[in-house]
């Protein structure tokens, strides 16, 4: 990879990766995002408020359950209870730090909250068919 300074956005492929309540990764080539995963929605890799992708059938399953209302199955997909619900915190801070003190569950998270962003940080190389000058991490 080149250094960036001075080159113009217009000249480059990006994978910008945002990495807050949820984590979109989106592809830019060229000035214009080509590709991006659907954050908002819970699509990509889980977070502290998104469930991250889903099996279909069993999602199905889930939503024609009689178990659950509608509301009930997108707050468990898109909320603020994610990570929460694994860790007893929505803070990814908060779970590396308990990692890095040797918590197993949080290591586990922290280490699954890792292979899946860099496996959707893959696929966006893939979608710029591996001509990437650069991965931008951004988040809160």
């Amino acid at each position: 990879m080149q250094p960036l300074a001075g080159r113009k956005y217009e000249d480059l492929n990006l994978i910008i990766a945002h990495m807050g309540g949820g984590i979109s990764v989106g592809a830019h080539r060229r000035a214009g995002v080509v590709d991006v995963n659907n954050a908002l929605n819970g699509d990509g890799p889980f977070s502290p408020e998104r469930s991250g992708g889903l099996p279909a059938g069993q999602l199905a399953d889930l939503c024609f359950s009689g178990r659950f209302t509608r509301n009930e199955i997108k707050s468990m997909i898109t909320g603020k209870r994610r990570h929460g619900c694994l860790s007893r915190t929505n803070s990814f801070r908060d779970v590396c730090k308990r990692a890095d003190e040797g918590d197993q569950k949080a290591i586990l998270i922290r280490d699954a909250a890792a292979y899946q962003a860099g496996k959707e940080i893959g696929a966006a190389a893939a979608v710029l068919e591996g001509k990437v000058d650069a991965i931008i991490l951004t988040g809160a």
